[in-house]
């Protein structure tokens, strides 16, 4: 069986997250979509609200399972018994850092392989970051990530607003 496991923070997952996981689920028989803490940022959503997400859109994936993890995703990928790594890039600048993690990946365990796909062009500005600054500023958001996580954003900005 060929398994693969997707990391990220996904906070909140976006549709460009969705092509990946999508285009992933295709190739590989298991994938799992596992929420990583992302101890680099504060994230909007908490670990619970951002797997509810990802679960809600991928829900007609039966091939894909949503779990979170916090620990050395080498661990986590071996506790499922993957050996692939599989990630999406946008642009040169991701290039850059995901082949220093992929290399570092490698070190750690080289029966450990990290495939990477090419968003589409229609994602290839999108990141969670830029998503989460447009909505702060009552942008449109409309098309870059599913419906409920849409309602999620702006609720959960509007929360945070009212609390400043």
């Amino acid at each position: 069986m060929r398994t693969a496991v997707c990391p990220g923070s996904f906070d909140p997952v976006t549709n460009g997250h969705l092509d990946i996981i999508e285009r992933g689920a295709q190739v590989f028989d298991r994938l799992y979509v596992t929420v990583f803490p992302n101890t680099g940022k504060e994230p909007l959503f908490t670990l619970e609200e951002r797997m509810d997400m990802l679960m809600g859109a991928t829900r007609d994936l039966p091939n894909v399972i949503v779990e979170t993890y916090d620990g050395l995703l080498l661990d986590y990928v071996r506790e499922r018994g993957a050996n692939v790594i599989l990630k999406g890039l946008r642009a040169v600048s991701d290039y850059e850092y995901e082949f220093r993690m992929a290399m570092m990946n490698r070190k750690l365990d080289d029966k450990v392989e990290t495939v990477f796909l090419m968003s589409r062009v229609e994602y290839s500005y999108l990141s969670s970051s830029i998503l989460k600054e447009v909505a702060r500023f009552g942008g449109c958001v409309k098309g870059l990530v599913p419906p409920e996580v849409e309602v999620a954003l702006k609720r959960r900005i509007r929360e945070r607003a009212k609390s400043r």
